[in-house]
């Protein structure tokens, strides 16, 4: 197999493309170019197209998770689900396939906690002060932090950083009435509201009577 053309891409930055006698081609980085010394009219024996597109493969994998991780923060379960799903299928019917398969990806996770831009911990804490400002109680912030990954290890520690269950319903109920006296049917809807939103009784029952409302037991 001959390089017949090796070139930078036009489009991604520190990506060149390897296009080979066959009318095939190979996307790879700098690095690669640099450590295989690859240049036009160059022969690839089978062992080292091998060894160029594993690493070629890996530095793309790599690539991928760190663009991934700088467009918004994720937990590492997050990111490997999303290196190992299969993207969509094209127009014609055919699949590429995942940028990485699991051995592959927890790899790339390992590393990229070693730098510490991946961190399950201060993750975790992004998310309950993310949720909780935005008025959701501690069962909502227990059930992102289950469906995004994070180990439960982390999970007590990070809901100290939520805000009190206290700030979330009084902005509720003051957003919700505006400093009027709600019936006793319009309680009752902001109540199912907060539950919903995963505060617990007690607490919507205390939020309510600070904003001088009551409601019936049943």
């Amino acid at each position: 197999m001959i390089i017949a053309k090796l070139e930078p891409s036009k489009h991604v930055r520190d990506r060149w493309l390897v296009w080979l006698d066959d009318g095939s081609f190979l996307r790879v980085t700098e690095n690669e170019v640099v450590s295989f010394a690859l240049y036009n009219g160059m022969e690839l024996s089978d062992e080292l197209y091998d060894q160029l597109t594993e690493k070629a493969g890996r530095s793309e994998a790599r690539g991928r998770a760190l663009d991934l991780i700088a467009a918004k923060p994720m937990s590492r379960r997050e990111l490997i689900q999303k290196l190992t799903a299969k993207p969509p299928r094209r127009r014609d019917g055919t699949q590429k396939p995942p940028v990485a398969d699991e051995p592959l990806a927890r790899e790339i996770a390992d590393w990229l906690e070693e730098l510490g831009y991946l961190n399950d911990g201060e993750y975790a804490k992004t998310v309950a002060r993310h949720y909780s400002a935005r008025g959701y109680g501690e069962r909502k912030l227990r059930d992102e932090l289950f469906r995004r990954g994070v180990p439960r290890e982390y999970w007590e520690e990070a809901l100290l950083e939520a805000q009190g269950p206290e700030e979330g319903v009084d902005a509720f109920l003051q957003s919700r009435f505006k400093g009027r006296t709600p019936d006793e049917k319009e309680l009752r809807r902001a109540s199912d509201a907060l539950a919903r939103r995963g505060f617990r009784w007690e607490e919507i029952r205390a939020g309510l009577n600070r904003y001088g409302a009551r409601i019936e037991e049943e």
